[in-house]
């Protein structure tokens, strides 16, 4: 998408507002499934997650994906938008057993991350298709909160604990039909993630039913010019080599599966913002803009950096300015940037915006979140309205009867 596309839509739609190009999604999906063209079973799972607007799910329905999600709510949408139970594999963590049990009776396949749950749920439903989450104990992730493979993480069976885990599978006579493990955000090294792969290979053959394993995901993407990213080519050429391999040994052709949701959205996202107020202090200048960590938190809770542009001046000459919003905290975009010379009433474009961006905005100060748009075949598309006061208010209950004056309360 262009500048004055962007610009264009948020004259529309006004600001903030999120915009997300389809021909970019689309794009990022087929990069992927020909990056891994020579595995004969290919099943990405878009990760709910990381957008989960019923009409992006829509798409990602029709470009041939699966669904990747954490909370029966994402599994009813999933549903909503299209999507077969088969193609639906749930993975929750620390979740109650009524809540697998509900996914389950939906037809989705269930992939359980902790022994606890596992004897539970194989004790009383041993002929239900499951899945196992194993901690590969490999660190990988751009930030501690989403580095989620370590020793220490709350997700997966840690692989130290095999032996018990084969002990339940036994006793319950349970169906293990996958084994998935999930190292975290923003990889790099692809060496780490191919020898993190390896240990979910020596696992599975402990498995003689497996129809697949899933490799989880959390491919990096580029946020600036010149930014590294996960080289998805030389992984996927690696990979698959050592899949067949693996299929091979194991006697039986499974199914490779990852679960993208940044890598497919993120650079689809744009989140447009208005600028209210350009501020000089003594040593710099504020740009305001009428937005905050309610819309956009990633700045603020992983250090993530998105590139920030002046759409309504893109020509203008660069100056420095600290980008931040409104809320009664520090919320800061991005400190001393180079952006094109900024006037109040100016629209700034937050790129890298479709990936747990408006998923994690709030209505903290009681702010509405934004509306959404697609980009579709040269058309923008209201997929989310704007909030509005009525919505701040809908779920509250008004007991003004508690705090009648002392006399009224006495007469009583």
């Amino acid at each position: 998408m262009n500048s004055l596309n962007l610009l264009k839509i948020a004259e529309q739609f006004g600001a903030p507002l999120y915009v997300y190009d389809a021909e970019k999604i689309s794009s990022q999906f087929k990069r992927l499934t020909n990056a891994f063209k020579g595995v004969s079973n290919l099943r990405l799972n878009y990760a709910a997650k990381a957008l989960s607007n019923i009409s992006i799910l829509r798409l990602m329905e029709h470009l041939g994906s699966g669904l990747d999600t954490v909370s029966i709510q994402e599994v009813k949408l999933g549903l909503m938008a299209g999507f077969k139970p088969e193609s639906i594999i749930y993975t929750p963590n620390g979740v109650s057993l009524e809540e697998i049990e509900e996914a389950s009776a939906l037809g989705v396949q269930i992939n359980i991350d902790n022994l606890s749950v596992l004897e539970q749920f194989g004790s009383k439903h041993p002929d239900v298709p499951v899945c196992i989450r194993i901690n590969p104990h490999v660190m990988a992730g751009g930030n501690s909160n989403i580095s989620v493979g370590h020793i220490d993480s709350k997700f997966g069976i840690s692989i130290h604990q095999i032996p018990h885990l084969l002990r339940i599978v036994d006793l319950t006579q349970m169906n293990i039909n996958g084994i998935h493990m999930h190292t975290g955000s923003d990889i790099l090294d692809i060496d780490v993630f191919l020898y993190a792969s390896e240990i979910l290979f020596e696992t599975a053959k402990n498995f003689k039913d497996l129809d697949f394993i899933d490799f989880g995901s959390g491919f990096k993407v580029p946020y600036k010019a010149g930014d590294i990213e996960t080289n998805i080519e030389e992984l996927g050429k690696k990979l698959t080599t050592r899949f067949n391999e693996f299929c091979t040994e194991y006697g039986k052709e499974l199914t490779l599966a990852f679960e993208p949701g940044k890598f497919l959205v993120s650079e689809a996202g744009y989140f447009l913002a208005k600028v209210n107020v350009v501020k000089q202090t003594t040593s710099t200048v504020f740009a305001s803009v009428d937005s905050g960590f309610n819309h956009l938190i990633r700045p603020m809770l992983y250090g993530a950096s998105h590139q920030i542009s002046n759409i309504s001046n893109p020509k203008g000459r660069e100056r420095y300015y600290s980008v931040v919003g409104y809320i009664c905290e520090t919320d800061t975009f991005g400190s001393n940037r180079r952006i094109s010379e900024i006037s109040e009433g100016d629209v700034l474009c937050f790129k890298n915006a479709g990936a747990y961006c408006f998923t994690m905005a709030s209505n903290y100060n009681s702010r509405f979140r934004p509306p959404e748009v697609l980009w579709h075949n040269g058309k923008a598309h209201l997929i989310r309205e704007r909030e509005t006061f009525d919505d701040i208010l809908r779920n509250q209950v008004d007991v003004k009867e508690l705090f009648e004056s002392p006399e009224k309360i006495a007469a009583k």
